[in-house]
C-alpha cells in the first residue's frame, strides 16, 4: 500500500479525489433521479423515462471532447464554473418544464455536464510522477466504481420517502457543489515540465489522434459496452430463474469485486497492457451465462469484477500517456465520450442477444464485445509507433 500512501500524500490529491467523488456520485445518479421523476412525478411510462435518459446520455457523449477542448483553451476554472451555472439552470427548471421541453433541456445539460471525470484524470497525470501513476489511476477507477454503486442506490432509497422533485433538486445541488469544489481547488492540469499556460501551441489532431490513441479509445468503448451489457444480463438471468429479487446482491458483489481488483492492481509492482486485460475480461464474462441461480452467479461475477477496475485504469493511463499536455483535455473528453457511448450501446445489444437466444446469450454478447475491442485495439496499436512527443518537443516543433 506504499504506492497509495505516496499518491494520497501528493499536495491537493486527497481533496481532489474527495470533491471529485462527490461530483461523480451525483452525476451517476442523475439518470436514475430523472427516471424516478418522470415515472413517479409525471406519472409517465418507463419508455418516456428512457427517452429522457437517452437525451442526457447523448449530450454527455457529445460534450466530452468539446468541454475538454474548451479547458485546453480557456482553463479549468472558467469552464467548470460555466458548466455549474448550466446545471443550476437545468435542475431548477426540471419541475416546471413539460416533457417535450425536458428532452432538449436534458440534452443540453448532458452537453454541459460538470467534467469531473476528465478533469480528475488530467489532474492525476499532471500531479503524479510516472512511478505513481498506476496507483493513482487505480484509485480513480475504484472511485468510479464506488460512485456507480452508491449514487443510483441512494436515489432509489430516497425516492421511496421523498418527493421526486426534492430528489431531482438534491442531485442537481450535489453536481453543482462538486463542480464548485473542483473550481475552488483548481488543480494543475500541466506537469512541471509541461507548458503552464492555456495558450501553448496545440499539435495538429492527426499527430496525436493516431492509431494508438484510437486503439485506447476503442478499448474504452469496448469495456463499457461489456459492463453495460452485464448489468442487463444479470437481471435477465435471474428473472428466468425466478430470483430477480437477488439482482441487487449480485450487482453489489460485482461492484465490491471490482473495487478489490482495482486496489490489488494498483498495489502491484508493474503495469499490464490494456489488450490482455480487456481480452481476459471478455473471456471471464462468457462463462457467467452457465450460472443457473444467484449463488453461482455471485461467484461468476467475482471473476468479471476483479478485472473491471484494472482494465479501466489502464485505459485512463493510456490516454494520459499518449496525449500531449496541450490537448489532454480534449483527449480525456474523447475517452469519456467513448465510455458513455459504450454504456449506451451495451444494454441494447445484449438485450437483442437475450431476446433472440437466452440470458446466457447476453453474457456471451457482452464478453464477445470486450474480446472484439481488445483485438481491434491490439491490431491498431501495432500500426503506430509507441513514442509520444515530449512537451518540450511540442513547444519547439509544433
Amino acid at each position: 500500500m506504499t504506492g497509495y500512501r505516496q499518491v494520497l500524500a501528493v499536495p491537493g490529491m486527497s481533496s481532489l479525489l474527495g470533491v471529485s467523488f462527490l461530483a461523480r456520485t451525483a452525476i451517476t445518479a442523475d439518470v436514475m433521479a430523472l427516471t424516478m421523476y418522470v415515472v413517479l412525478g409525471l406519472d409517465m411510462s418507463y419508455a418516456a423515462a428512457g427517452g429522457l435518459a437517452a437525451a442526457l446520455t447523448a449530450g454527455l457523449a457529445l460534450g466530452g471532447p468539446l468541454l475538454g477542448r474548451a479547458i485546453d483553451r480557456r482553463g479549468l476554472r472558467t469552464v467548470v464554473l460555466a458548466t455549474a451555472v448550466a446545471q443550476i439552470v437545468f435542475w431548477l427548471s426540471v419541475p416546471v418544464l413539460p416533457y417535450p421541453l425536458l428532452l432538449p433541456a436534458a440534452f443540453a445539460a448532458g452537453l454541459l455536464m460538470v467534467p469531473a471525470q476528465p478533469v480528475t484524470r488530467q489532474a492525476i497525470a499532471a500531479m503524479t510522477t510516472a512511478a505513481q501513476r498506476k496507483a493513482a489511476f487505480a484509485l480513480e477507477s475504484v472511485q468510479g466504481e464506488l460512485s456507480y454503486m452508491v449514487g443510483p442506490a441512494v436515489v432509489i432509497l430516497c425516492a421511496a420517502t421523498l418527493s421526486p422533485v426534492v430528489v431531482v433538486w438534491a442531485v442537481g445541488a450535489l453536481i453543482v457543489a462538486g463542480g464548485a469544489g473542483i473550481a475552488l481547488l483548481d488543480p494543475p492540469l500541466r506537469g512541471e515540465d509541461e507548458p503552464e499556460t492555456v495558450t501553448a501551441e496545440r499539435p495538429p489532431r492527426r499527430e496525436w489522434l493516431n492509431a494508438r490513441m484510437v486503439a485506447v479509445l476503442a478499448a474504452a468503448l469496448g469495456v463499457t459496452m461489456l459492463l453495460g451489457g452485464v448489468d442487463l444480463a444479470i437481471v435477465a438471468m435471474l428473472e428466468e430463474a425466478g430470483q430477480v429479487s437477488w439482482a441487487a446482491l449480485v450487482v453489489a458483489v460485482f461492484g465490491v469485486a471490482s473495487v478489490a481488483g482495482g486496489l490489488v492492481y494498483g498495489a502491484l509492482p508493474r503495469s499490464f497492457p490494456t489488450w490482455p486485460l480487456l481480452g481476459l475480461l471478455g473471456l471471464a464474462t462468457i462463462p457467467a451465462g452457465l450460472a443457473r441461480d444467484w449463488p453461482w452467479l455471485c461467484l461468476a461475477v467475482v471473476g468479471i469484477g476483479l478485472l473491471t477496475a484494472p482494465t479501466l485504469s489502464t485505459v485512463a493511463a493510456g490516454v494520459s500517456r499518449l496525449a500531449p499536455a496541450s490537448v489532454r483535455g480534449e483527449a480525456t473528453g474523447l475517452q469519456s465520450s467513448a465510455q458513455s457511448a459504450g454504456f449506451a450501446l451495451g444494454a441494447p445489444i445484449v438485450g437483442v442477444a437475450v431476446d433472440v437466444s437466452a440470458p446466457a446469450g447476453g453474457f456471451a454478447a457482452a464478453g464477445l464485445a470486450g474480446i472484439a475491442a481488445a483485438l481491434a485495439g491490439w491490431l491498431l496499436s501495432r500500426r503506430s509507433p509507441a513514442r509520444t512527443p515530449t512537451a518540450r518537443e511540442l513547444v519547439s516543433h509544433p
